[in-house]
Parts: structure tokens; sequence; C-alpha cells
């Protein structure tokens, strides 16, 4: 008798040992499906904020190198999106964002007086110094800004005159429509004095590569064009850097600027939104720019 109670027992409570495992799958299957439910959900939700379409930038070559590489990080967040820029000066680009020939236009000069009656939205998205360059072989290490003046307007025509070899200067520029070329123009206020006999380049590359082949030529570049094949010239005294840029020290420094005009799409927003960000800022830094939202 006292077998049979204790038996009763036992099995009473393997039945609700059984029972408990149940219950217990029971949850653990459905918070994995729940969980697995909203993991797909998520998912599909960053899926549906991935940006799609096509963006067509058109403007200056001195922004054309840092707006590719912030393309370039653009697009691998968002392999649906096709970004082309046309470098194809400044005035242009402020056109075509006038007219509407381009999603966004780029310029690096400021805007005159008549564009900026144009009903245009600027964005800085960065700050650049222009500097004036030599051969690295030419023994002239600083000009003042009334020399460089000079030597562009074709003033001062000899190395020697301002310490250098007893030869000709030659004069390099930039295309009209540059806005490299534009703001170095108003800088100097030379608009439009510029020696008719220098030999022009259409963008900073051309440009860059024509002062390192001329031992006696001069031009001017983008800081973001600057490297070993060129030396740059100090002016007034003060090198031409960053820092110096930053200080409002030197003299010849200028906007990079992106530009809309009336209702704006959503994608060339996500994307000047982008190199405003934290993230488009170091861009701009690491690329040898001024970064403005720092």
């Amino acid at each position: 008798m006292k077998m049979k109670r204790i038996l009763s027992i036992l099995n009473g409570k393997s039945i609700l040992n059984v029972k408990l495992i149940s219950i217990l799958a029971a949850v653990i299957i459905t918070s994995t499906i729940l969980f697995a439910g909203c993991n797909l959900s998520s998912e599909g939700s960053e899926e549906n904020t991935s940006q799609k379409g096509t963006l067509e930038i058109i403007g200056s070559t001195s922004v054309q190198h840092l707006a590719e590489i912030m393309a370039e990080k653009f697009t691998d967040k968002n392999p649906g999106v096709v970004i082309n820029y046309q470098g194809v000066g400044s005035s242009k680009g402020i056109l075509a964002a006038k007219d509407g020939t381009g999603d966004i236009g780029t310029s690096s000069r400021e805007l005159k007086e008549e564009e900026k009656g144009w009903g245009l939205k600027e964005y800085v998205i960065a700050k650049d110094g222009i500097a004036i360059a030599v051969h690295p072989d030419n023994p002239v290490k600083e000009l003042t800004t009334e020399q460089a003046i000079k030597i562009f307007k074709g003033e001062i025509t000899n190395w020697k005159e301002v310490g250098g070899s007893d030869k000709k200067i030659v004069v390099l520029s930039r295309e009209a429509g540059s806005g490299t070329r534009g703001a170095f123009e108003e800088l100097l206020k030379i608009e439009d004095q510029v020696v008719k006999e220098a030999l022009v380049f259409d963008g900073n590359g051309p440009m860059k590569a024509a002062i390192a082949s001329n031992q006696d030529a001069i031009g001017y570049v983008s800081f973001g064009f600057i490297d070993d094949s060129i030396k740059t010239l100090i002016i007034d005294g003060v090198e031409p850097s960053v820092d110096n840029v930053l200080a409002g020290s030197y003299p010849l420094s200028r906007p990079f600027i992106m530009l809309t005009k009336g209702d704006v799409q959503e994608l060339a927003k996500s994307f000047v939104d982008f190199v405003l960000s934290d993230e488009g800022q170091n861009i701009v830094e690491e690329e040898g720019y001024i970064p403005v939202n720092k």
C-alpha cells in the first residue's frame, strides 16, 4: 500500500516536470520567433532607409577632388546611388544650380552680387587656401603681396627683380570661369588684369604639372594639390598652411560651396547633410582642406 502511494507521488511529479518543460520550451520557441521577426523588421528598415537614385553635381574643379571622395564614401553606404561630377568651373556650376541642369552646383569662390540674386541656397562645406608656387629649383622663397600683383600683371618680368636668377618670368594662369582663378584675382584685386602672355591651363592638375616642368614658371594652385613636385612661396612673411588660414594670417584663402535652388530633392539633401556631418568634415580635414563644422 505504501509502495503504491510513493509511485503515485513520483508519477505526479514526473507529469508536473514534463508540463513545466513543455511550457518553458514553448516560451523559448516563441521568443526566438519574435526575436527573428524583430531582426527581419530591423533589416527591412535599414534597407528602406538606404538612398537610391542618381545625383548630378556640376562645378568647380577645385571642389571636384573632395566631392568625389565624399561621393565614394556616400555610395559605399548607399549602393543604390550613383553620383556623377562634372568639373567645368565655378561659374558653370553656379549656373547649373540656377538653371536646374545639375542637382548640386559647386563653387570655389564667393558668389558675385548678380549671382546672389538668383535665389540659390549656399552650403559652405570647407575652406581652402591658394598657394603661389614655383619650380623646386627656383631660389625665390617668398614674395610680398605687392610683388605677386606686379608679377601677374606683367609689371615685374625678371626673377632677378625679386631676388632670383636673371631669367624671364613665365606667368601661368587658369581658364576663364575657374573658381581658383576668380578667387585668386579677387583676393589680389587684379580681376581681368593678368598679363595677356600668361599661359592658361584648365584645372589645378595641369597647372601643377606645368609649374613642375618649368624652372622659370610661376602659378597658383589649391592647397589640396600641393606636393613635392612644386615649391610654395611664403606671402607677406606667412607660409601657406591650414593653420595660417584658420588663424586668418594667410591672405589667399576661399570657401568651397555647394549650391541648390528651390525644392531640393531628398537625395541631394542627404548628400549635403553627409558632407557637413562629423564624418564628412573628418574627410575634409584628412584631404588637407579646412573643415567648417568642427
